[in-house]
């Protein structure tokens, strides 16, 4: 029997739907969000009758019958760290979601939604790889300072999604391979796979690796604190400008890479020096991370939406080629990703995991 699902992808101004018979999608839908709707609420956590209302509203419109599905799936937000896998959505995973202690973001609304539409069907509900997924070897924990441990957050999901597309793909299972997963999207995340678990992998969030559109990367630590002491600058200032407008934004002015290689083709200095710039920091990641292996890679995979501009891919190619052949995969499907997570554990492919 055909498995029909709802997921569920929410983002800071949108909600992105779509119903799946197992792995065909049956419709998609991005929900947009106004600024003013957005405002009237004081967190995250409070968004979500009204995203919820939305959804089933829209449901009704294309005269679904919300009772044929038999789950629903939402994408993780910011848990504590879990091992990589698919979750049912339990009480103890609602209530840290609900409590945002490790950051505000609008896919803790995922989870939170997900469950409750399934709880009034009398359906599972799930999550699967949310970005605090932690597999980081001991050695990748520390760096040098104390006080501040190294973490993992990244693109968790299409990681792991692509990682696995490539296993299946060349006949090979995942957890006998050596990957290096880059993720190029509005965040940039490098991860070293390493017999299915990510062993090391650099911060896609707020401070680690390579600059991207949106963020700063990795800055000079003593210049940063003398910035946050300069007093022009508040803390939030201070914080948005390595998470959301650092990296292209604060070169550019722009966080769309396409823009960038039109400034570059036009043969512009500034610009075609940043986007080089660019380059050559995501090939100093696949760099460490091909260290973190210990030179034994099998692959090198290419994702996210920057993946789809062949000028970028070609040039990290030609920088990283040498280390392993490189596969591309554009783009970054991560409803499918989604849905894939959960009808493994409803196929006995997988066990779920419980959030404690």
């Amino acid at each position: 029997m055909s498995v029909k699902s709802l997921v569920i992808n929410p983002g800071s101004t949108s909600t992105k739907i779509g119903v799946y018979d197992d792995e065909t999608l049956l419709f998609e839908e991005t929900l947009r969000h106004s600024t003013e709707e957005i405002a009237r609420f004081a967190c995250m956590a409070d968004q979500k009758d009204f995203r919820k209302d939305i959804i089933l509203s829209m449901l009704r419109e294309k005269d679904f019958d919300s009772a044929s599905l038999n789950m629903v799936v939402g994408r993780g937000g910011l848990l504590k760290p879990i091992v990589s896998g698919t979750y049912a959505i339990n009480d103890a995973l609602t209530a840290d979601l609900n409590k945002s202690e490790r950051g505000e973001h609008a896919s803790n609304l995922g989870g939170l939604i997900a469950k409750e539409i399934a709880d009034s069907l009398h359906i599972p509900s799930y999550i699967v790889d949310p970005v605090v997924v932690d597999e980081l070897i001991p050695e990748a924990r520390l760096s040098g300072m104390p006080e501040i441990p190294r973490v993992s957050i990244f693109h968790a999901l299409n990681q792991k999604a692509i990682a696995k597309r490539y296993a299946k793909e060349t006949g090979r299972p995942y957890p006998e391979l050596n990957l290096i997963v880059v993720h190029l999207g509005g965040g940039v995340s490098v991860g070293a796979h390493r017999n299915g678990r990510v062993i090391d992998v650099f911060n896609a969030l707020d401070g680690d690796g390579a600059f991207s559109p949106e963020r700063a990367g990795g800055v000079p630590s003593g210049a940063l604190i003398r910035l946050c002491f300069s007093g022009k600058y508040t803390e939030t200032e201070l914080l948005k400008k390595v998470t959301g407008n650092g990296g292209l934004n604060a070169f550019l002015g722009t966080n769309n890479m396409q823009n960038v290689e039109k400034k570059v083709a036009e043969g512009d200095p500034e610009w075609t020096l940043v986007r080089n710039a660019f380059i050559m920091q995501v090939s100093k990641d696949i760099g460490s991370m091909a260290c973190v292996l210990e030179g034994k890679v099998d692959q090198i995979l290419i994702t996210g939406g920057i993946a789809y501009n062949k000028s970028v891919t070609d040039s990290l190619r030609e920088k990283t080629g040498w280390i392993a052949p490189i596969t591309v995969y554009p783009g970054e499907d991560e409803l499918l990703a989604l849905v894939q997570g959960a009808l493994r554990v409803l196929h006995g492919e997988e066990a779920a995991l419980t959030y404690e």
